[in-house]
């Protein structure tokens, strides 16, 4: 595997297919020597971590860092990493529930809300019947306390999981994996962002075209205006300055 290189000061890992990803995924998953999470990131995120190293620490100590976002993987390109492909995160979480019924890898869902693992979990069986579905948590929408958050590990460690899901939204999902790693018995963390909502039937996917042409955010922003307006107009002209301030050595990232 190449050597993973940066954007904002962000590590990319060269994964050049879903099959690549998947197989690091199950290798990670289980490792008996320790547990480990994976950050998948787009835009939004790195725009995030340009601003807050302390995030982009947490996504630089992550064991994978895929590049969710389809810019992202262009920019990699463009920057000479070519075994990298675009991971997006909620087909990566659909293909991991399909190869992993031949690999036995059991899953535990922990975000969203009740009625989104309902329907996702109706999804999961009609589709993927020999998927292993362990436990599923739709917490609190409030900040958690130390408490809760013990509570919520004791439920996953129970469960047995090679895989914990996590759908809390970026960034707070990836900060709360960061905090809560050393609680985890076994597996892998992945924060998965609007994952459950896609596999739930709550978001359509874009046409290839738009992919494509690194148009999905557009597609996103048709489907929930009022959520993510200000993320996407603003957080995407502010991720377009950063690299070029980045390129042109305005500005560093380390």
């Amino acid at each position: 595997m190449q050597l993973e290189h940066k954007l904002l000061g962000c590590k990319v890992s060269p994964v050049d297919s879903y099959n690549h990803a998947y197989r690091m995924v199950v290798q990670f998953s289980r490792d008996p020597e320790q547990c480990s999470y994976l950050t998948v990131n787009n835009a939004h995120t790195l725009v995030v971590a340009a601003r807050d190293t302390e995030y982009r620490r947490i996504i630089n100590e992550s064991t994978l860092s895929l590049a969710d976002g389809r810019p992202l993987s262009l920019l990699m390109k463009w920057s000479g990493m070519d075994e990298i492909a675009r991971i997006f995160g909620a087909t990566l979480l659909e293909k991991t529930i399909d190869w992993g019924q031949q690999d036995g890898l059991r899953h535990f869902f922990f975000g969203s809300r009740p009625e989104t693992l309902d329907r996702m979990r109706a999804v999961i069986e009609q589709r993927f019947p020999r998927a292993v579905i362990t436990g599923m948590v739709a917490p609190p929408f409030e900040q958690f306390s130390e408490q809760q958050n013990i509570d919520f590990f004791q439920q996953i460690n129970a469960a047995r999981a090679d895989i914990v899901w996590v759908s809390l939204g970026a960034p707070k999902q990836e900060r709360w994996v960061y905090e809560n790693l050393h609680r985890l018995q076994g597996g892998i963390l992945i924060p998965i962002g609007a994952g459950f909502d896609y596999l739930a039937g709550n978001l359509r996917h874009a046409p290839q075209w738009m992919k494509n042409f690194a148009l999905e955010w557009l597609f996103r922003l048709w489907q929930e205006p009022h959520r993510l307006a200000k993320r996407y107009l603003i957080g995407n002209t502010l991720f377009i300055y950063y690299v070029l301030a980045e390129k042109l050595g305005w500005k560093k990232f380390d």
